[in-house]
């Protein structure tokens, strides 16, 4: 077995006695500009994760990223990751990257969490099984806003995968999505929404909030 696939394996086995830790998650950070991504970065930073922030949308690391003659697909193709070293996790320059690509899980295997930077007008969301998946939305006081994140609910909600799904930004945006998303996509939608529109800092909450559901 590769080293880097056994390493994976070995983060996600508890020591003996104590079972096998949780599945990796993968959260789908959807906004229109990058600053929620770094900032639910390090906000899970805070609280002990450990991380990979990949800038799918070549909007967050392109001035920083090493030039490299192998291109995010090479570097999976290599099983040899060129993430950028920063404060509060490690960053992947990937652009057009998706969250199914089959090579991904082996060679992320040693983060808590996975991050994908995703723009409302590229959210088209992979959904690969056997991983658990997050969507946090920042949601604009606008009619397109407000409709494009219904749209993710719906997808979410009939994609057969479990789900947890974070509101934040406008507070009657976010209570406009939750409540047409409660009552028109049924109990499981219901249970697997958190608003955090209204709290002080809404990544720290939303961070906070993910231990909790892991833990649970």
């Amino acid at each position: 077995m590769p080293a880097d696939q056994a390493a994976g394996l070995r983060r996600r086995v508890c020591p003996a006695g104590k079972g096998t830790r949780p599945p990796l998650r993968y959260i789908h950070c959807i906004s229109d500009s990058p600053e929620p991504g770094m900032r639910l970065a390090r906000a899970l930073h805070h609280i002990g994760r450990t991380l990979l922030l990949i800038d799918t949308q070549g909007r967050l690391f392109a001035s920083s990223s090493p030039r490299s003659l192998f291109d995010w697909k090479h570097q999976l193709e290599r099983r040899q990751l060129h993430t950028l070293p920063q404060a509060y996790c490690e960053a992947w320059y990937a652009p057009g990257m998706r969250a199914d690509e089959p090579a991904l899980p082996d060679m992320v295997g040693s983060y808590d969490d996975v991050v994908f930077d995703l723009e409302w007008d590229c959210a088209d969301l992979a959904l690969p099984p056997d991983v658990a998946h997050a969507v946090v939305m920042e949601i604009r006081r606008t009619d397109e806003s407000i409709r494009k994140a219904y749209a993710v609910l719906k997808t979410l909600a009939r994609s057969g995968v479990a789900f947890r799904a974070g509101l934040l930004g406008d507070r009657f945006a976010c209570d406009h999505v939750q409540a047409a998303g409660c009552h028109f996509l049924g109990q499981e939608v219901v249970h697997a929404i958190f608003n955090v529109a209204n709290e002080n800092d809404a990544f720290a909450a939303l961070a906070v909030r993910m231990a909790d559901e892991e833990r649970a």
